[in-house]
């Protein structure tokens, strides 16, 4: 049995990995480095464009639940995360360079699958495929996807800048937790493994002036033909700023459980700064997403007192995504419903996230492997993390189609309503993991 995977995001290498982990030979086409999209520049698998957090890890999240589906899935991603994760709180977070090659070399070594740097622009006409080539999609291959499935919708997505920890002013910045649990898990701060930057009304005040009328990049040429839309979950900090004068400070800039020691008081606003690599040598200005021209990047941020001499090793950058109109044309099971031999997988089917995407990997690649073997498709139950964002996508059923991450609520409410939100979504969180066993342990992929 063999079978073909398009696209070596995390999406990609997860379905060749379930593909390959239950006998199945596969070839995995990766076309870095022969050409790289706009927001690639490492020839690894796998490689982390945007933030380097994966979210929560405390299995009573949204984000935990998710990855312990996966880990019990057989998750390559999660197997390398937690080889090169990073100080981040109650998040997990990796080294980015150290997951990228970490991916690679498993993929690489593993035995069934076959690893083709090359780039692919047609569809493959016969035997099973997945297709996971990222929202990213270069223009040749774009145009078969778009003749199979039709227009696929557009949004913006923007990353943040990354600076040196050494040239952040420790004068003017703290290491502190916030106090609220909860909320640091979300977040990623819960530990006191972040650098917070403080600011007090006046500087707040002239920094979002300068920021709300700093110069933005010009976008490709794609705008003369669609009016841009910017995806709520990755809002260039701007283009929040520009929404009124506390926007930012309610939202990434939050102060809230923050104590700055040098006055005893709490800040006015404040940016967290979150370790990119293992040895903390590198930090990520957490939410600040931007478009802005490089100059202005370093002119602006830089009116925040800790990053008066920030040294910058990656500015923000802004880039297209598409997605599909999955709910019309994918199953549950992440096949195509015109012609059940090809599987979509990753971002481009309206999972929003670097798990969610590499868990949409992972279902693609075993019903891959159900549909090779003559199985009944693996289909995961809405009470589950993985089975809600599947059955999201399958049977969105509104007129505004939209990507959607992990969270609680896509699934459905308990029988028993609690009060306490976090006993509440921890009764979730078992919930579902019972529901994912029972429906693991019945079904053929996974006898022994």
């Amino acid at each position: 049995m063999t079978a073909t995977v398009i696209g070596g995001g995390l999406a990609g290498c997860e379905a060749a990995w379930a593909l390959a982990n239950h006998g199945v030979s596969v070839t995995l086409y990766e076309m870095k480095p022969v050409r790289y999209s706009p927001a690639h520049k490492s020839p690894d698998l796998a490689e982390l464009v945007c933030s380097n957090s994966l979210k929560a890890a405390r299995i009573g999240s949204a984000a935990g639940l998710l990855k312990e589906e996966m880990r019990r899935l057989g998750s390559l991603c999660m197997a390398v995360a937690e080889q090169c994760a990073v100080p981040a709180g109650g998040a997990l977070a990796v080294d980015r360079d150290a997951f990228a090659r970490g991916i690679t070399q498993a993929i690489e070594q593993h035995p069934l699958i076959t690893l083709v740097r090359q780039e692919i622009t047609d569809i493959p006409k016969e035997g099973v495929a997945v297709v996971a080539s990222g929202p990213l999609t270069s223009d040749g291959l774009s145009e078969k996807l778009t003749a199979l499935c039709g227009e696929g919708l557009h949004f913006y997505d923007a990353a943040a800048p990354i600076v040196t920890t050494e040239s952040v002013d420790m004068t003017s910045a703290f290491y502190q937790s916030r106090y609220d649990r909860e909320e640091g898990e979300r977040d990623g701060d819960s530990q006191g493994d972040y650098i917070n930057c403080p600011m007090n009304k006046e500087e707040y005040e002239a920094f979002h002036a300068a920021l709300v009328s700093a110069e933005r990049a010009p976008l490709h040429e794609f705008d003369a033909q669609h009016q841009p839309t910017v995806y709520e979950g990755c809002m260039p900090i701007e283009v929040l700023a520009s929404r009124g004068k506390d926007a930012i400070r309610f939202g990434p800039m939050k102060p809230v459980g923050l104590r700055d020691p040098r006055t005893g008081h709490r800040p006015w606003a404040v940016l967290q700064l979150r370790a990119e690599n293992r040895e903390g040598t590198l930090r990520n200005l957490v939410g600040f997403q931007t478009n802005l021209k490089f100059g202005e990047q370093k002119r602006v941020f830089g009116m925040i007192p800790a990053l008066k001499n920030a040294e910058f090793v990656r500015y923000g950058v802004m880039h297209r995504n598409t997605f599909l109109q999955s709910p019309k044309l994918l199953t549950a099971g992440f096949a195509f419903r015109e012609d059940d031999r090809l599987f979509f997988a990753g971002q481009m089917t309206g999972v929003e996230g670097y798990m969610e995407s590499a868990a949409s990997g992972i279902l693609a690649g075993l019903n891959a492997v159900c549909r090779l073997k003559g199985f009944a498709p693996f289909v995961l139950p809405c009470e589950t993390m993985t089975g809600a964002l599947s059955h999201y996508i399958s049977g969105y059923e509104g007129k505004d189609f939209q990507p959607m991450g992990a969270n609680f609520g896509i699934l459905p409410p308990l029988e028993e309503p609690i009060r306490d939100k976090k006993v509440r979504y921890e009764a979730i969180s078992a919930r579902g993991l019972e529901r994912f066993e029972d429906v693991k342990q019945t079904h053929k992929l996974f006898e022994k």
